[in-house]
């Protein structure tokens, strides 16, 4: 129903700091497949008792998403790092750029992100998701070809910026899809499979490099962006034919496995997609503290990964003369950061609510990794000064978490989507900032940059902390209402429709 028609929950005699708009409307598109194929109340709690159905639908899933969004993960990872791998080599004289043309060219990659991420969702959740990520793949590798023809800066910033628009929506729209297809205590460790690819990416794009730096007939740089877009391409194109769009539409599933899937998603009361998009629940997504917090939360973590990602390579550079083996030096970081990542996600959904206890820990490493980049003589301890570099990715485990945590903790589609934009955002205003504390007097060692990680990362530590109490005190003045003779409850209609985690007071929060 519409929202002049839109009728109260019960929800709203939870807290009002909790509580700001209680509305029920129509059905989630996975309820709407359960009624219209027969799917009894009692069916789907006998599929969802069938362990070893489960685990086995569990598996054919991870076979059918993960490759793919880990396989695009990598590349994207590669792809964005052509223009540091590039920097490292002979861009910069080619196209006569200066070091701070070279830090916007940075930011302005994340400046198009930023305007192209929310129209991105909005189109995605009214349309076919899957399409719009293929589609954009395909144009984000042309585009990266394209780039191979530039020789200004102009040239650069205009591909750069087109670049940014192309791949805008595809971490939004997978951390969409890992909500839309898994539980909640099995979303963190999908998430962290498919992130952990920026660190396969590094690895893999530095042996790459490595092998496309040897070649003489044509600048390497250009070589770079050819050979990376025309791959890029080929992906965008095995990922329109096989990434479904979602559980209903998806041709590999029999109607009882699609049923399971939609049944398994109630469990978490978060709801399977629904293509309208609900005004009330984006007003009810811009004032929930919790978004808010990891928006900022996210914005400085970024803000860390703004100047990691960019000026890492040309720290490395500082330790040696030759390009090549600075690319060769910066390949461990990607198998640390697999370990990061993948260690901290699967602690994440081993072990329930230590979420923001993994985002604190995993924050210590990288602050201990950027002091001894800074602190330590780049002559005299260049080991110390690279083990410092390698270790101090840890910070993605910690983004990660958080990137996953309003698919997780936010029911209602649009809200959820509108939470995941407004997280994004910060994403890509971080990336914009990062690169800026970067001076090129002070190369290098880049003291401002490393000064400023440290303190983003002493920022992050205490909102974790403060996401972990607001989640607790919620859960736990749910728990006192719902144990109260005055609780009335909600009837089936209403729990399966498509509702906030506000309006729903039977859901609980995950920290």
């Amino acid at each position: 129903m519409d929202d002049s028609t839109k009728k109260p929950s019960t929800s709203q005699t939870l807290d009002t700091k909790d509580v700001q708009v209680g509305v029920i409307t129509d059905l989630d598109e996975g309820e709407v497949f359960l009624h219209q194929h027969g799917f009894a109340h009692e069916t789907i709690q006998a599929l969802l008792g069938d362990e070893p159905r489960n685990k086995s639908l569990v598996r054919r899933v991870d076979l059918v998403l993960l490759p793919l969004l880990a396989g695009t993960y990598t590349l994207q990872y590669i792809d964005k790092s052509a223009l540091a791998y590039s920097a490292v080599f002979d861009l910069l004289s080619s196209t006569h750029m200066t070091s701070n043309e070279y830090s916007w060219l940075a930011s302005i990659f994340y400046f198009a992100y930023l305007v192209a991420e929310y129209p991105w969702n909005i189109l995605a959740q009214r349309t076919k998701l899957a399409k719009v990520v293929s589609g954009n793949l395909i144009a984000w590798g042309a585009m990266l070809m394209i780039t191979a023809a530039c020789s200004s800066f102009t040239g650069m910033a205009i591909c750069r910026f087109l670049l940014g628009i192309f791949e805008a929506p595809i971490t939004p729209c997978f951390m969409m899809i890992v909500g839309m297809w898994y539980t909640r205590s099995q979303q963190p460790f999908r998430a962290g499979v498919f992130y952990s690819c920026n660190g396969l990416g590094a690895v893999i794009g530095g042996m790459l490099t490595f092998g496309i730096g040897q070649i003489k007939t044509i600048a390497v740089w250009r070589a770079i962006y050819l050979i990376l877009g025309g791959i890029t391409v080929l992906w965008g194109i095995l990922m329109l034919v096989f990434l479904p769009d979602d559980i209903v539409s998806a041709k590999r599933f029999s109607l009882e496995d699609k049923a399971l899937l939609i049944g398994r998603s109630r469990l978490g009361r978060t709801g399977v997609i629904n293509h309208r998009v609900k005004w009330y629940q984006i007003r009810e997504a811009l004032v929930d503290p919790q978004v808010w917090i990891l928006f900022l939360f996210t914005l400085l973590n970024e803000t860390i990964n703004g100047g990691i990602a960019n000026f890492s390579k040309l720290i490395i550079k500082g330790l040696t003369d030759d390009a090549l083996t600075t690319v060769a030096l910066a390949i461990p970081m990607g198998g640390f950061q697999i370990f990061y990542v993948l260690g901290g996600t699967f602690l994440a959904s081993r072990f329930r609510n230590i979420r923001t206890i993994v985002m604190v820990l995993y924050l210590l490493p990288t602050i201990v990794g950027v002091c001894l980049m800074w602190k330590m003589n780049h002559e005299t301890h260049k080991i110390g000064v690279l083990f410092g570099y390698y270790i101090c990715g840890a910070y993605v485990c910690s983004l990660v978490l958080a990137l996953q945590m309003p698919a997780t903790n936010l029911g209602g589609y649009t809200k959820r989507s509108t939470g995941v934009a407004l997280v994004f955002f910060a994403y890509c205003a971080g990336n914009i900032i990062g690169p800026h504390a970067f001076f090129s007097k002070e190369a290098p060692i880049y003291e401002t940059g490393c000064k400023l990680i440290v303190a983003c990362a002493a920022g992050q530590a205490a909102l974790a902390v403060c996401l972990r109490l607001l989640l607790v005190s919620r859960n736990k003045r749910r728990d006192a209402l719902v144990s109260s003779e005055s609780f009335q409850g909600i009837s089936e209609a209403d729990e399966i429709a498509d509702m906030t985690d506000f309006e729903n007071p039977n859901f609980r929060y995950v920290f």
